[in-house]
């Protein structure tokens, strides 16, 4: 891919102080950097630190797995990819073979990498690893943790498709996880 980044964008990079944590959570660490920006403009900005995650896009019979579970910050169900975060030590690769079947009972026969974005880079410091499993092996049980309810479903393309960025799918990085899906596809859905 062509580097679109000029030796001129470098005043637009900003030196990162040192973070220090304000609240320590289960999902991230919400810090505090002074950054100083190469014009000498100064000013304390918010990063989320979490660890990185992974969604499994799981082509079935020619349709998506897809699992339905409660979204604490919308306050409603969400019908999404599979998928979670990536434990310490772990590679993606692994935490997507893991996270499938934890949330489906499904095996990977063949897992191809998709990309890798950011979730929302003016806030948050991680990186979200997108994944296409195929070949899919029942074993016939989930694996949830101990605060995870999940229905699992299969959906074909075309209602994944037309209803993302619906009240059932209000899920973003969802979004995401299709495009890169359909980019590698070629655009055939």
């Amino acid at each position: 891919m062509k580097n679109y980044f000029t030796a001129e964008d470098d005043k637009l990079k900003w030196k990162e102080g040192e973070p220090k944590a304000l609240l320590k959570t289960v999902v991230c660490t919400v810090t505090s950097r002074h950054n100083v920006s190469s014009e000498g403009v100064e000013g304390d900005y918010i990063i989320m630190d979490a660890p990185d995650w992974v969604i499994v896009i799981a082509e079935h019979n020619e349709n998506f797995l897809m699992v339905k579970q409660w979204r604490h910050g919308e306050a409603a169900l969400s019908i999404e990819f599979p998928g979670g975060v990536i434990d310490a030590g772990e590679d993606p690769e692994t935490a997507a073979r893991r996270e499938l079947e934890e949330e489906t009972g499904y095996k990977a026969g063949k897992l191809i990498k998709l990309g890798k974005v950011n979730p929302n880079p003016a806030l948050f410091s991680n990186h979200v690893h997108f994944y296409l499993a195929q070949d899919l092996e029942a074993t016939g049980k989930q694996s949830l943790d101990e605060d995870e309810f999940i229905n699992c479903m299969e959906l074909s393309k075309q209602e994944v498709l037309e209803g993302m960025g619906t009240e059932q799918f209000p899920h973003a990085i969802m979004g995401m996880a299709l495009s890169l899906y359909i980019k590698h596809n070629k655009s055939r859905i």
